[in-house]
């Protein structure tokens, strides 16, 4: 009984998988922030573009 106590403990198989799932997850959450970040500015962008696109619109009128 204690031989296959160890031999689980000791078990590391599966390891690696738990490691890349937790990469990934940094990785998604790490992009999410930067995509909420980002999302203002690129309301701004094209926000200036319209705007601008409306001027020439009606200037070629």
């Amino acid at each position: 009984m204690t031989t296959l106590l160890n031999n689980f403990l000791n078990d590391e198989q599966g390891q690696d998988l738990i490691e890349y799932t937790l990469l990934m997850a940094f990785v998604a959450l790490a992009s999410a922030a930067l995509f909420i970040g980002a999302g203002s500015s690129i309301k701004g962008i094209w926000s200036s573009t319209n705007t601008q696109l409306t001027t020439a619109n009606t200037a070629a009128s």
